[in-house]
């Protein structure tokens, strides 16, 4: 049986004095096509009971996540979702990508969290901007909790996977009407046969990241 995410993590930040804690999570980091997603999703010190069901977005599946993805708008006191394009990840790599999108998910919020509960071991959140490519990327100032498996863990990070997560595969799925060829309404952009035998029959299209090791397009 599948652990439930708890909200200790963020009722521990709330007892330091946060008022705003935000779980982040990232989905499409992987994908050969489609964008990467940064989920934020903002919960303070009133939060209710945690709505049944949530998990982190991988053991769940794609009628649970849309099921249920109301319910955390609704749950979360704030939310927010940005996306860096497949362009600027060739531009900028995947780590900077991810730094562009957080910034993007953060501004679009009006509750600005004081601390962040991130997945993982890597703080992608603060990490440097390499000095030949996006300058321009603000890194917001914010105490940032890393912690393995967030996302199965605490609550508000299963909630920002579960947001990303719904968000992008619409997207990648809308895109599949007009580039039916490469199976992005069930691969969203990840490297499934399909997808790959797709990529070397048709070649890549604007929405590939093609400084990755993409199959070689057989022209003939």
């Amino acid at each position: 049986m599948t652990e439930s995410p708890t909200l200790d993590v963020e009722r521990d930040l709330h007892a330091q004095g946060f008022q705003f804690v935000a779980g982040v999570d990232e989905v499409g980091r992987g994908a050969l096509a489609g964008p990467v997603t940064v989920g934020v999703a903002v919960v303070d010190r009133n939060v209710a009971q945690i709505p049944e069901g949530l998990r982190d977005s991988k053991q769940m599946t794609a009628k649970a996540r849309a099921a249920i993805a109301p319910r955390v708008e609704g749950w979360v006191v704030d939310h927010g979702l940005g996306s860096a394009s497949a362009e600027e990840i060739d531009q900028i790599g995947i780590v900077l990508a991810l730094k562009l999108a957080w910034t993007r998910a953060y501004d679009s919020l009006k509750h600005k969290p004081q601390a962040v509960i991130l997945d993982g071991k890597h703080n992608w959140l603060n990490v440097q901007n390499n000095e030949l490519f996006a300058s321009e990327i603000p890194t917001i100032e914010i105490p940032v909790t890393m912690k393995v498996k967030a996302d199965a863990h605490c609550a508000s990070v299963a909630a920002a996977s579960v947001l990303a997560k719904v968000s992008r595969d619409e997207y990648m799925q809308q895109l599949s009407v007009q580039f039916p060829q490469y199976g992005w309404h069930s691969n969203v952009g990840y490297g499934a046969a399909v997808h790959l035998a797709a990529i070397a029959s048709h070649g890549p299209t604007e929405f590939h990241r093609k400084s990755w090791s993409l199959p070689e397009h057989q022209k003939g």
